[in-house]
C-alpha cells in the first residue's frame, strides 16, 4: 500500500470591505461595521483592534466590541486631516505562547487599524485582517481667494472683450466634488456695467464700449466666489482696475483772443502766456502742448515755448521791433499735442466690401450685413446707416443693423453693371456732437445663370444638293448668356429624328459655327431639318430648333445657277436693299403662274401673276409644280400641310388664327393686297415671328424665277462676279452698273 498525503488546507481571506463615513459625523457613538469570525469556537470569540485613531494618536476615535466585533465611531472625523483610515489583514493562526507576530509588509502611508480574533485562552483565531475606513466629504469649507484685492489695467477706450485680470480662489474640500466646483461673479461695480467675468475661470474682459478715463479713471469691482459650482459657500474680494490714458482730448485755448504788451527794441524776453486746456493725464504726452505760430510774424521776431509745469504757452520776442516801424502784431498761434490725437470718425474696415449675388435672386433676399466701427468707443455712441448711391434703385438697407436686401430683381446685362459688377455706396453715421460719418463701396458681383439656349442664326439657308462642293451651309449661334455659359456651342441633328442621318450631318467647325454638309444628292426644294443646340453652361441648356434649308440647282462648281436662287447665291455680299430690289423686280416682272382663263397681271401684261406660297415645314421636298394666283385673292382655300411653329413672341392664349381676309374692292390691286397679308401675318401668333425669314415653295419648272427661298441666304461675297445682272434686262442695268466690273 501506498500512503497518500492528505490534502492541504486552502486559507480563506478574513476580507472587510471600506467603510465609508462622512465627516463631521455628530450621532456619537456610530456603528460602522460588525466583523465576525467563522472559526467560532465553544464559548466565544474576543475581537480587538488596534491601531491609529484607537491606542495610537488620535487617540480613542474608533473602539471594538470585544464580544459582538461591532466596530464603533466615537468622535467626528476631519476629511481635510485625514481622508482615510487603514489596516491590513494578516491571515494564519497565532499562538501567544510565540509572542508577538512580526509585520510582514511595510508601515502603510495611511494609519493601520488591526482587527484580531482570539479565542477565551487568548489564542489567534484568524491572522489581523485590513480595515479600511473612508472619510466622506462634506462642504464644510469657504472658498478663499488668494488675496484680498487684485489690481488690474486697461487703456480707456478700449473695445468689448478686451481682458485685464484674472482672479482666482481655492477650496480646501474634495476637488472631485461640487463642493470644490467654484464660480466667479461680479457683485458690484456701479450702473454702468462696463466689465464682466468669466464664471469658470475668473477673467474680467471690458463688457460695454465708453471707458472714458476722462470721466472715471478707477473701477472697484467686489467679485464673489462660490463652491457648489455658484450654489454653496461664498467669499468676496476687491478687483480695483485702472484705465490708462490716451490722446482723446486735443488741448484747447481758454479763449479765442489774448493781448499782450512789449517794450521796442527788447530782445530775449518773455511777452505773455496764453492758456490752454486738455483733459487728458497731465504730465503725459497725451497732455503736454506744442505751440506754432502761423501766421502774423514774418520776419521771425517771435517765438513761442511750452511752460512744462502749466502746459501754457509762453510768447517771447527773439528780435528787437521798433515802434515807428510797426506798433501792432496779430499772431495766429496754433497748439497740439506731442502725442498724435487719436482717430474718432467712423471706418469700414473692409473696403469695399466685395460680394457675389445670383441674377435673378428674388427681391427681400439678404447678400451682407456691412457695418462701421467707431475708434471713437469712450464716448458710447450709436452707427445709423443710409444708401448714398444705388443707382438702379436695386437695394435696401436696414438703417440699424446694416443688413443688405435685394429691392428687385438683380438683372444682367443691365446698363448700370460694370464688367459684371454693381457698385453702392453706404453711408455711417454716428450719433455724437457734432456727428461724423464714414462712406463704405459695395461691389456686387453678378453671377451669370445659365437661363437661356443658345439660338440658331440664321434659321435658313441655301445650299446645293450635290455632296461635295456646294453641298454645306455654315451654322452659327448665338447665346443671350455671358461667359461661362454660352460657347463652345454643340449642333446636332435632332436625336427623334434618325432618319435625318441618311441625308445630312453636322461638323463642327468652331466653338461657335458648324457646317451641314448633305451626304446623298437631294431634290432640289425647301426642307426643314429639327436640330438640337446645346450650350457649354452649368448645367447646360439645350433646344431644339428648325432650320429651314433651300436646296438649290447645282452647276457645275457647285454653285445654284438658276434664276432668283442663282442671283442670291452669287450676291450674298450685296445689302438688303439690293436684295429687296431683286425680289420686288422678279414678283412684278419674272413671275408666271397658271392663272385662271382670263387672269392677266396689269403690271406685268400677261396672263398670270407672281406665284408665291408659304413652304410647308416638312423634311421632304415641295411639288414642282406652280400655285394658282387664285391662292392669294382666296386665302381661305389654303390649307398648310403641316402645323406652323407657334410664335415665340406672342402670348400661349393667342393661338386662334386670324378670319380669312374680305377680297379687295379692285382684284388688280395685288400689290396692297399683299400687303395687308404681310401685316396680318405679323400679328398672327400661329405663324413664325415678324423678323423670321419666311420660306416660299417652288415656283415650278415652268416659271421664268427660280425659288424664292434663296433670299435668306447669308453665303459671302468674296470673288462674287456679277456680271450677270447685265443679262437680266433694263430694268437692272443699275444694279449691274453698282456691283458689274
Amino acid at each position: 500500500w501506498q500512503q497518500h498525503e492528505a490534502p492541504r488546507r486552502v486559507k480563506r481571506a478574513w476580507v472587510i470591505p471600506p467603510i465609508s463615513v462622512s465627516e463631521n459625523h455628530k450621532r456619537i457613538p456610530h456603528l460602522l461595521v460588525q466583523i465576525k469570525s467563522d472559526k467560532q469556537q465553544p464559548g466565544g470569540v474576543i475581537y480587538s483592534i488596534k491601531g491609529p485613531g484607537v491606542d495610537e494618536e488620535p487617540l480613542g476615535i474608533f473602539s471594538i466590541d470585544k464580544f459582538s466585533g461591532k466596530v464603533f465611531l466615537n468622535a467626528m472625523l476631519d476629511r481635510e486631516e485625514n481622508d482615510r483610515y487603514r489596516v491590513r489583514m494578516v491571515l494564519g493562526a497565532h499562538s501567544p505562547s510565540l509572542g508577538p507576530r512580526p509585520d510582514p509588509d511595510p508601515p502603510a502611508l495611511h494609519p493601520q487599524l488591526r482587527a484580531f480574533a482570539l479565542d477565551l485562552g487568548g489564542v489567534t483565531l484568524e491572522d489581523p485582517t485590513d480595515l479600511e475606513i473612508i472619510v466622506v466629504d462634506q462642504n464644510d469649507n469657504r472658498p478663499l481667494f488668494r488675496q484680498d484685492v487684485f489690481t488690474g489695467r486697461v487703456v480707456e477706450g478700449a473695445e468689448p472683450g478686451t481682458c485685464v485680470m484674472t482672479v482666482d480662489a481655492t477650496d480646501a474640500d474634495d476637488p472631485d466634488t461640487d463642493n470644490a466646483a467654484l464660480r466667479y461673479s461680479i457683485l458690484e461695480q456701479g450702473a454702468a456695467g462696463m466689465f464682466s467675468i468669466n464664471a469658470t475661470t475668473g477673467e474680467i474682459c471690458t463688457a460695454r464700449p465708453g471707458l472714458d478715463r476722462e470721466t472715471m479713471g478707477v473701477y472697484n469691482l467686489t467679485v464673489q466666489a462660490a463652491d457648489m459650482s455658484g450654489d454653496g459657500l461664498t467669499t468676496t474680494a476687491m478687483a480695483v482696475i485702472y484705465l490708462e490714458d490716451i490722446n482723446d482730448n486735443p488741448p484747447e485755448f481758454t479763449k479765442e483772443e489774448f493781448s499782450m504788451e512789449v517794450e521796442e527794441q527788447a530782445a530775449g524776453v518773455d511777452v505773455g502766456k496764453v492758456f490752454v486746456h486738455d483733459k487728458d493725464l497731465a504730465g503725459s504726452p497725451s497732455w503736454l502742448a506744442k505751440f506754432t505760430i502761423l501766421e502774423g510774424d514774418p520776419e521771425g521776431a517771435f517765438a513761442i515755448r511750452t511752460d512744462p509745469h502749466t502746459n501754457d504757452g509762453v510768447l517771447s520776442v527773439v528780435k528787437p521791433l521798433d515802434h515807428e516801424v510797426r506798433d501792432r502784431f496779430e499772431l495766429t498761434v496754433s497748439v497740439q499735442n506731442e502725442r498724435p490725437l487719436e482717430p474718432s470718425a467712423p471706418v469700414f474696415r473692409e473696403n469695399p466690401r466685395r460680394i457675389s449675388v445670383l441674377e435673378g435672386t428674388p427681391p427681400g433676399t439678404a447678400i451682407t450685413t456691412y457695418t462701421a466701427s467707431d475708434p471713437d468707443t469712450h464716448q458710447i455712441q450709436t452707427l445709423s446707416y443710409a444708401l448714398l448711391y444705388d443707382p438702379a434703385d436695386w437695394l435696401q438697407l436696414d438703417s440699424h443693423a446694416g443688413t443688405v436686401r435685394t429691392k428687385r430683381e438683380l438683372l444682367h446685362p443691365s446698363a448700370f453693371l460694370q464688367g459684371g459688377w454693381y457698385i453702392a455706396l453706404v453711408l455711417a453715421r454716428d450719433d455724437a456732437e457734432p456727428p461724423l460719418s464714414a462712406t463704405g463701396t459695395l461691389s456686387i458681383e453678378i453671377l451669370e445663370v445659365n437661363d437661356h439656349a443658345p439660338q440658331l442664326q440664321p434659321p435658313a439657308g441655301v445650299l446645293c444638293g450635290r455632296p461635295g462642293r456646294g453641298g454645306t451651309l455654315l451654322l452659327g449661334a448665338t447665346d443671350d448668356d455671358r461667359p461661362p455659359h454660352g460657347a463652345p456651342f454643340h449642333f446636332q441633328l435632332s436625336p427623334q429624328h434618325p432618319q435625318l442621318a441618311r441625308n445630312w450631318s453636322i461638323a463642327r467647325f468652331n466653338v461657335t459655327h458648324a457646317v451641314l454638309a448633305v451626304l446623298a444628292e437631294l431634290p432640289e426644294g425647301p426642307y426643314s431639318l429639327p436640330l438640337l443646340l446645346r450650350d457649354s453652361g452649368t448645367p447646360p441648356r439645350e433646344q431644339q430648333q428648325l432650320l429651314n434649308v433651300s436646296v438649290c440647282h447645282c452647276g457645275r462648281d457647285g454653285t445654284c445657277l438658276d434664276g432668283v436662287l442663282a442671283a442670291a447665291t452669287a450676291g450674298a455680299g450685296i445689302t438688303l436693299g439690293a436684295l429687296m430690289i431683286i425680289l420686288g423686280s422678279t414678283i412684278l416682272l419674272l413671275g408666271r403662274g397658271r392663272g385662271g382663263p382670263g387672269e392677266q397681271d396689269p403690271r406685268q401684261g400677261g396672263p398670270g401673276g407672281p406665284q408665291l406660297s408659304p413652304a410647308p415645314l416638312n423634311p421632304v421636298p415641295a411639288p414642282q409644280d406652280a400655285y394658282d394666283i387664285n391662292q392669294l385673292r382666296h386665302p381661305e382655300l389654303f390649307s398648310p400641310r403641316a402645323k406652323p411653329p407657334l410664335r415665340r413672341d406672342a402670348p400661349l392664349s393667342s393661338g386662334t388664327p386670324l378670319a380669312p381676309r374680305k377680297l379687295p374692292s379692285s382684284p388688280s390691286d395685288i400689290e396692297d393686297f399683299i400687303n395687308e397679308g404681310l401685316e396680318a401675318a405679323d400679328s398672327d401668333p400661329s405663324v413664325p415671328p415678324y423678323d423670321t425669314a419666311l420660306i416660299y415653295d417652288y415656283e415650278g419648272s415652268g416659271s421664268v424665277a427660280s425659288p424664292l427661298s434663296s433670299i435668306v441666304s447669308s453665303l459671302t461675297d468674296e470673288d462674287q462676279d456679277y456680271d450677270y445682272l447685265s443679262e437680266w434686262g433694263p430694268r437692272f442695268r443699275r444694279l449691274a452698273d453698282l456691283y458689274g466690273h
